[in-house]
């Protein structure tokens, strides 16, 4: 396909270099759309993270995980436990959220990769429902169940005991002091975004990523040449896991608490969404996803009437009341309309997302520079 061209390895360079200075510099370019704080910032880069890793595997091998919010939830509780247990400095926290979330991910995919298709989707769907129910009741001494995991000044911390001097509230995650919230949060996901945007344009451009867009295109061809596609799909899927444990313990990052909301299946279509939006298999696709949805859920769920009719103020009053009545039907806690408008749009006109758009365009253009 068109939008799954590989680059160049000596464009990478280059390619890293637009991107990092891109994505550092959000809040000068999101401050006149009104997306420049920091909470919305860090929703960008977490959830970007998370989508770029489900693009390794829905993108380059086909398979459609409905269960990825479990590793999501999964990395969320270990990074609040390792707060609660070991210390505040979040590399802990983060590095055990991608452990634990590739261990569920590999005990996991190793069942579901059985088969393929639906079937592989139903299955994940089905462990993503279990490991719902089980952090909501089973597993509450864990999971502190519906109120949620969250810190308390009588946690142990035993690594901080030896080395912080204990205060007499609830500490703030940090990075060897610097605190992780605010511009320093964001600047800390940023960071992490451009490593993980990096780990996957090389996966997209390693002989390991050209098996996987094989097995996309053709796995059964393939089984017929003599390769074994299971290693690689299971790969695929507990990287893929990985990336969304270590969203999911940013999360606990940037808000230390986690609950079973988390790992519910609407998070894990949240993220589906997001990828097709954009561009499943593009490189920029699900960042692109990533960045209207959440754009939509934090901004036009806000716009109220009274923001309207400051907005419509130019509209001649007989028709001011009901511009502004049509319009509140696509803002507020109708954003979810809007968010599904687009998505018809999208998925009738432009089935390869937003990027097929932009190619659509790119070769618009050269063709008038042809001519």
């Amino acid at each position: 396909m068109k939008n799954e061209k590989i680059l160049k390895s000596n464009n990478i360079p280059l390619y890293m270099v637009i991107f990092s200075v891109v994505v550092l510099t959000m809040p000068l370019w999101l401050e006149p759309i009104g997306a420049a704080y920091p909470d919305l910032l860090q929703k960008f880069a977490i959830f970007g993270i998370f989508a770029v890793g489900f693009n390794i595997l829905f993108g380059l091998t086909g398979y459609l995980s409905f269960g990825h919010a479990t590793f999501l939830g999964v990395g969320s509780y270990t990074a609040v436990w390792s707060f609660k247990l070991l210390t505040m400095n979040v590399l802990p926290a983060i590095i055990f959220s991608m452990v634990l979330a590739g261990i569920f991910a590999l005990l996991i995919g190793y069942i579901s990769l059985r088969r393929s298709g639906i079937y592989f989707s139903i299955l994940t769907l089905a462990f993503a429902q279990m490991s719902y129910n089980l952090a909501y009741s089973v597993l509450t001494p864990i999971t502190n169940g519906e109120t949620g995991l969250q810190l308390s000044k009588n946690d142990p911390r035993v690594v901080d005991g030896l080395f912080v001097e204990v205060g007499q509230g609830i500490p703030s995650t940090n990075l060897f002091g610097l605190e992780m919230s605010g511009y320093q949060g964001f600047y800390f996901c940023a960071v992490l975004l451009i490593i993980a945007f990096y780990i996957s344009l090389k996966i997209f451009n390693s002989p390991f990523g050209l098996n996987l867009r094989a097995i996309k295109s053709n796995q059964t061809r393939m089984s017929y040449t003599g390769y074994n596609t299971k290693p690689y799909l299971l790969a695929a899927f507990v990287i893929s896991g990985m990336f969304a444990g270590l969203a999911g313990g940013l999360l606990a990052v940037t808000d230390p608490l986690a609950g079973a909301e988390r790992m519910q299946w609407t998070a894990s279509g949240e993220v589906v969404l997001m990828t097709i939006l954009g561009g499943v298999g593009t490189l920029l696709g699900p960042l692109l996803g990533v960045g209207i949805i959440k754009y939509l859920e934090n901004i036009f769920s806000s716009i109220g009437v009274k923001e309207l009719g400051d907005f419509f103020s130019f509209v001649p009053d007989s028709m001011h009341a009901f511009v502004v009545d049509f319009s509140s039907l696509f803002v507020g806690e109708g954003w979810h309309l809007t968010l599904g408008l687009l998505f018809m749009i999208i998925v009738i006109f432009l089935p390869g997302g937003i990027m097929q758009g932009f190619d659509k365009i790119k070769n618009l253009m050269s063709k008038k520079d042809k001519e």
